[in-house]
């Protein structure tokens, strides 16, 4: 629960604040009075009468009723004085920066649990314990430095370490990133990561509060309540970015499957952000980056103009730009040599546009100009502008600075002499702007941003699924476990999923017949064991009768195994398609190209079920392995739209089916004639 009283106290007690600032009680008194707390401040100190200007009191005892309490006091003291505080002091809310919690040991778990119990029964709130606190634009609760700048169209910031909290505010703060609040909120006793961003949903002030949102989690406690509220609050106008750092036991399981060998917690959490439209990033770096990108002016295509005086920086922009599937068009043309004829001898223009060392502010307003108004294939720009030496960096950064105020297609800014140019970068920062110092890690964050699909639809569609018979299926098998490739096949067939015509028998005269009837060549599996090829139950490209009684022969000799199933030998691009249901999250379906690509590369993505379509083209278009099925080198691509209608009716399937623990489609065929599923395998769990 979370309350007025936690983000906006009209007192505060520090309990254990001292004279000190290197002890946490003395920072945080110190941190409170220099961020100019307005409402009553009181101190609580044994030991102390005065405390940093402020009265001190030698007990909770003995203050006067108080909104707020911050205690920094050992833990084993911490429930004694949170009851006197809660019960007798009227104080609605906690911060509790102590540790030796259940973070430590089950004595100190049982101390967590008698003060959570004595804060929910007064109806209080609580952050922590083992944070470093909470701070905004009100108060600065926390016991550490550094206190960034707060302002209302600054980020909210929510991380679950308080020691990577600091880090990452570091990280943001040499990009002029500014913050409206940020929450540390430790072993997340009454409130964690998902609980503030319930609170930010359901209070949302679309004038007031800001619409940026940086997380950091190290678990994820309620995936539903988590994507819900994202997902609402980017519906509302917010950009929401995210590290999830760490995985759980639920990957290193044994699996029986390539999707359960693949699909683990961190593809569970690729796919909840996903359907969420949280943008995922794995480094501090990449997280404020991100987050400064989201200050900008929103982007509304892929194509990139590179404005630069400087080559090499420009080259590696654009490398990382095409490695994110983002455009750097070429521009040429009369436009093009307008342009160039404004600029020095030796500039080029091709994009990037290169001014070249000796180009003045007034080269880079041309160039900026002719990228805003007269080059139609421009998305966006992005300006690097250092310090050659040669010309006055204040004037050319306000030049970027007018540009950035009157351009309709973002600027983004990269000046990288934060060292030599420190007093420029830090003038042109302070006008409200961010700087991005690295190219690369600005075209690698842009290209996360923009490949980020929406919010996904929260409605839930058949797409051709027959869900009555599917449940009928379900319903009449009698025990958990691998289903045999007739029931296999009916699900399918239930799903609309297009399958390799097959038939399986003991009977060698059936087989061959079956063979005869559809063809040569066909394909011979073994029924039975799981993992076929691994007993060499599989036989390929069979041309005769005679060879396809061989193999009859052999694979009924192998152990486990019941009968023999044949297949028309077909030609295409093997892909992949799976699920596993995971823990708290719910079915995760992987798709990809088959071969070598899943069983090596393991490029596949992930998205949670049920899916909507445009989650779908998302997880196709994140693969590395994309082009193919787009069509490469001379290369005929697969139906995407096949592909992506099989793998929606999939997840639909899932959602009906809950049973359904885990599953292959290996390979799904992508021949002339279509897509097809040539070998599946479903496990369940009733």
């Amino acid at each position: 629960m979370i309350n007025r009283e936690l983000v906006n106290p009209q007192s505060i007690v520090v309990v254990g604040g001292s004279n000190n600032v290197h002890k946490p009680g003395g920072r945080l008194v110190r941190n409170l009075l220099d961020g100019k707390y307005k409402g009553e401040l009181y101190v609580v100190n044994k030991k102390e009468t005065d405390v940093q200007g402020l009265k001190s009191y030698p007990s909770v005892n003995d203050i006067p009723e108080t909104e707020m309490a911050i205690l920094s006091i050992p833990g084993p003291a911490c429930p004694d004085a949170v009851e006197v505080l809660a019960k007798e002091k009227g104080v609605k809310a906690f911060i509790v920066v102590s540790a030796g919690f259940g973070e430590e040991t089950k004595e100190g778990a049982a101390l967590e649990a008698r003060m959570l119990q004595i804060i929910n029964e007064a109806g209080a709130s609580l952050i922590g314990p083992n944070c470093i606190g909470l701070m905004n634009m009100n108060f600065h609760g926390v016991f550490t430095l550094p206190i960034p700048e707060f302002h209302p169209e600054g980020v909210d910031f929510i991380s679950s370490s308080g020691g990577t909290a600091l880090f990452i505010i570091e990280s943001a703060l040499t990009k002029g990133l500014r913050f409206s609040s940020v929450w540390s909120v430790g072993n997340c006793t009454q409130n964690g990561v998902e609980d503030i961003l319930e609170y930010m949903d359901k209070n949302f002030d679309p004038v007031m509060d800001s619409k940026i949102k940086m997380l950091y989690l190290e678990q994820i406690k309620n995936p539903d309540k988590l994507l819900f509220h994202a997902s609402s609050l980017i519906r509302k106008g917010c950009k929401i970015a995210a590290i999830k750092a760490g995985s759980t036991d639920s990957g290193k399981r044994a699996a029986s499957s390539h999707t359960g060998a693949i699909a683990n917690a961190d593809s569970a959490v690729e796919a909840l952000f996903r359907k969420a439209g949280i943008v995922r990033c794995f480094s501090r770096e990449e997280l404020t980056t991100v987050a400064s990108i989201f200050t900008l002016k929103e982007v509304k295509g892929k194509n990139c103009a590179i404005v630069t005086h400087a080559g090499g920086p420009a080259v590696m922009l654009a490398d990382a730009l095409s490695k994110g599937r983002l455009n750097v068009p070429d521009l040429n043309g009369p436009i093009a040599e307008e342009l160039k004829g404004k600029l020095y001898p030796g500039a080029a223009v091709g994009n990037p546009i290169d001014i070249i060392g000796t180009g003045t502010p007034e080269h880079l307003a041309t160039a900026i100009d002719y990228c805003e108004n007269r080059f139609d294939n421009i998305d966006l720009m992005m300006v690097i502008f250092g310090s050659p030496g040669l010309v006055k960096l204040y004037d050319a950064y306000e030049v970027l600075h007018k540009k950035m105020e009157e351009c309709k297609k973002p600027i983004f800014p990269v000046l990288p002499s934060i060292v030599t140019a420190s007093p420029e970068v830090q003038s042109f920062v302070k006008k409200g702007h961010v700087n991005f110092s690295d190219e690369v890690t600005l075209g690698t964050a842009l290209a996360r941003v923009i490949n980020t699909p929406k919010p996904a639809s929260t409605d839930i569609q058949l797409y051709g699924v027959d869900v009555p018979e599917v449940r009928r299926i379900i319903d009449r098998l009698p025990e958990s476990g691998y289903l045999n490739p007739s029931d296999t096949r009916e699900l399918l067939k239930a799903a609309n999923i297009p399958l390799v015509e097959e038939f399986s028998s003991d009977n060698k005269e059936e087989i061959i017949n079956f063979a005869k009837s559809v063809g040569f060549p066909v394909v011979a599996k073994v029924v039975g064991p799981v993992h076929k090829s691994d007993i060499g139950g599989v036989a390929l490209n069979i041309r005769s009768e005679e060879h396809l009684a061989l193999e009859y022969d052999r694979m009924m000799k192998l152990p486990g195994v019941t009968g023999i199933l044949v297949q028309p030998m077909l030609k295409g691009q093997e892909l992949f398609l799976g699920a596993k249901y995971e823990n708290r999250f719910g079915h995760v379906v992987v798709c990809g190209l088959g071969g070598i690509f899943v069983e090596v590369l393991k490029d596949v993505t992930s998205g949670l079920a049920p899916l909507s379509y445009e989650e779908t083209y998302s997880m196709i278009h994140s693969l590395r392995g994309y082009p193919i099925i787009k069509g490469t080198r001379g290369q005929k691509g697969i139906d995407e739209q096949q592909y992506a209608d099989i793998i929606v009716r999939l997840s639909t399937l899932l959602r009906f089916a809950t049973e359904i623990k885990e599953m292959d489609i290996n390979p799904l065929l992508a021949t002339e004639r279509g897509l097809f599923a040539v070998d599946a395998r479903i496990r369940i769990e009733k």
